[in-house]
């Protein structure tokens, strides 16, 4: 998974898996979610980031993470 911040649209996009979008669906106001060609959620892409969302920090806790 990876963030990727857009300062120029303020936009944040979430990917989720890194395959091409077949189809973008909006979900919400300024909530579009990208799917790939199966049907599966590969992206959320928000508008509006930083008025919606704290984006001065990242927290995740108790993820499954292997030792490099």
């Amino acid at each position: 998974m990876k963030l990727h911040y857009y300062p120029e649209s303020d936009s944040l996009y979430i990917e989720l898996r890194a395959e091409r979008a077949a189809e973008t669906r909006e979900i919400g106001s300024g909530l579009n979610a990208d799917f790939d060609a199966n049907g599966r959620i590969i992206g959320l892409d928000i508008d509006g980031a930083s008025k919606t969302l704290d984006l001065s920090t990242i927290e995740a806790t108790s993820l499954p993470l292997k030792a490099a």
